[in-house]
């Protein structure tokens, strides 16, 4: 069956049965007071035409949509990411040879690559991927059998994904059965922010591969990194990690399986997660079954936030003189059921004393006191733009077809595509995650959604605000008039705050006592008006995490102090009308 879609253009704004009217009607019938629509969230609205609408919303109906995805995504208006054809890549180079990526996919909002096989049985290949996809937005890339059976040669990535926001990496078998192929890299995903890298299967089988990671994720946020398999039943490996999540904040690090059965392995972490903020690393079944390997931690997790190791089955069945030298090594981390036997712990300090740090975790202006706001203060204002790509919500016709939960992520991957996948994941574990003390929360992917969320916990009478603009972003400001929504007492709101999603998704959630506030934000030279902000002050903080960031920057604890932060771009609250 072959649909023919339209143009994408509304047939005219009357029309009754395009997206944004049914919109319309359904803001009329479920908010009582007659206040102008906001346009900011209007204009979210899904730009569907009546005749693309019904066709889409068909299709939905029947399952098919994954059979029109570059249709639906165009039309929709959604994040989507299309796999290109491999096989160009896939003839780069055989036998001797010297590939260059240098300042490749720079600069891009979404650039998606694949590396399908690449350099697979080469002989004597070298790669350079110098500044790869540096300063890119949401970055996708797959390197699938990256120098599988290769013998010599080295791969270099320098400056690979630097400063990207939401990066997804994936390494899958790569260099398996490598021989003598050196691996290294260089400030690999330096300053990003909040993503996820994944190694599958790296250097498995391999032979006398060096492999060397230095500034891995240095000064990164949140970022997950996944080693499954790495090094297994390698022989005479060399693997070098300096300044790995080096002053990274909260970063996740999972090795599974590493080093398993190895043969004379080289192990080194040096400055692993030094100065890092919390974090959390799990070896599993790190260096089992190996024979006269030699691991080095120096200066591993020496957080200035304690955070949480754990070690299970380390070192467990190794045979020959296997050393593991710990120096320097953190206060908070589990050593379950490693070898007692034949490894050694060389040098193991605790490091017991809570080092004090500048605030060089939260951005100056993430969080403030209540007292800040007033009228003549100067602050500094944080960088409130909204770095996600831009969609447009769906219509509710179409969303409710479309499944929405981690049991139904094969589902959605079928529709999206495979690349999507941890995204996808990331978003609906945060929804699908425990609402919080005093917390009512939901995931919205439509307007009529969020309406229903914001009614149920306000009553019908309500109003959405955000601020106005982004002028004032990292610099300092002047507080003009101030004004206090509800006559400035403690009350009820609802925010929402995007979640990165192929079609528009909003984490809602409501928490008590809070107090909302307009402010005209400043010039601090010409005291002209700039911006009109909206900030939200959480009164009850006792629920929060001690090493949630407002305290790092505040310096207090969970219920000792108020925090406030500003309504960033695209973010909203909904209040009672005044």
């Amino acid at each position: 069956v072959v649909l023919v879609f339209g143009t994408g253009r509304s047939e005219g704004k009357d029309n009754p049965f395009t997206a944004k009217a049914s919109l319309i009607r359904y803001w009329n019938n479920h908010i009582s007071n007659n206040l102008p629509k906001p346009p900011f969230l209007i204009s979210k609205a899904s730009p569907l035409n009546a005749i693309d609408l019904a066709k889409l919303t068909q299709l939905a109906n029947h399952n098919s949509l994954s059979s029109h995805i570059e249709s639906f995504c165009s039309l929709a208006n959604l994040f989507c990411s299309f796999q290109e054809d491999s096989s160009k890549l896939d003839a780069v180079v055989k036998g001797k040879g010297d590939a260059n990526f240098a300042n490749y996919s720079d600069g891009l909002n979404t650039p998606n690559e694949s590396f399908k096989k690449y350099s697979r049985g080469s002989n004597a290949h070298s790669e350079d991927f110098t500044s790869y996809a540096k300063d890119a937005n949401v970055a996708i890339d797959n390197f699938t059998n990256y120098g599988s059976s290769t013998t010599g040669g080295s791969g270099g990535f320098n400056n690979y994904q630097e400063r990207v926001n939401v990066p997804n990496l994936r390494f899958t078998s790569y260099d398996s059965d490598g021989n003598k192929h050196k691996l290294s890299f260089s400030s690999y995903s330096s300053e990003t922010n909040s993503g996820s890298e994944a190694f599958t299967n790296y250097g498995k089988k391999g032979k006398a591969v060096p492999a060397e990671f230095t500034s891995y994720s240095s000064n990164a946020n949140t970022i997950g990194s996944s080693f499954a398999g790495y090094g297994v039943l390698g022989n005479s490996a060399n693997d070098s990690f300096k300044a790995y999540g080096d002053s990274g904040n909260n970063p996740r690090n999972n090795f599974k399986i590493y080093g398993l059965a190895s043969k004379l392995g080289i192990d080194s972490f040096t400055s692993y997660r030094d100065s890092a903020n919390v974090g959390a690393d799990s070896f599993q079944s790190y260096a089992r079954d190996a024979n006269s390997g030699k691991v080095n931690f120096v200066n591993y997790g020496k957080t200035f936030n304690v955070g949480n190791s754990t070690f299970k089955e380390y070192g467990k069945g190794s045979t020959g003189s296997t050393t593991i030298g710990f120096k320097m090594y953190d206060l908070a981390r589990s050593f379950l059921d490693y070898a007692k036997k034949g490894v050694t712990f060389a040098g193991y300090t605790n490091s017991s004393s809570k080092e004090t740090s500048v605030n060089r975790w939260v951005e100056p202006g993430n969080f403030f006191r209540e007292s800040v706001l007033k009228q003549g203060n100067v602050m500094v204002m944080p960088d409130i733009r909204d770095k996600m790509p831009r969609r447009s919500f769906l219509p509710r016709g179409i969303l409710s077809k479309l499944p929405f939960s981690t049991s139904h992520l094969s589902e959605l991957r079928n529709i999206f595509g495979a690349s999507m996948e941890g995204m996808l994941e990331n978003a609906l574990t945060e929804c699908e995650r425990p609402a919080s003390r005093g917390e009512t929360k939901r995931c919205v992917g439509s307007v009529e959604d969020m309406i229903d969320f914001a009614t149920s916990v306000l009553g019908h009478s309500v109003t959405v605000r955000t601020t106005e603009n982004v002028k004032g972003s990292k610099q300092e400001i002047m507080i003009g008039e101030v004004k206090g929504i509800n006559g400035g007492e403690v009350t009820k709101s609802v925010s929402c705050h995007q979640s990165l999603y192929p079609y528009l998704l909003y984490y809602c959630h409501s928490v008590p006592k809070v107090r909302v506030y307009e402010a005209e934000i400043l010039d601090v030279t010409s005291k002209s008006k700039i911006n009109h902000g909206v900030a939200i002050c959480h009164l009850d903080t006792s629920a929060w995490s001690p090493t949630h960031g407002a305290f790092l920057a505040l310096g207090s604890s969970p219920g000792q102090i108020e925090v406030c932060h500003w309504i960033f771009e695209n973010d909203m609250t909904w209040t009672i009308v005044d």
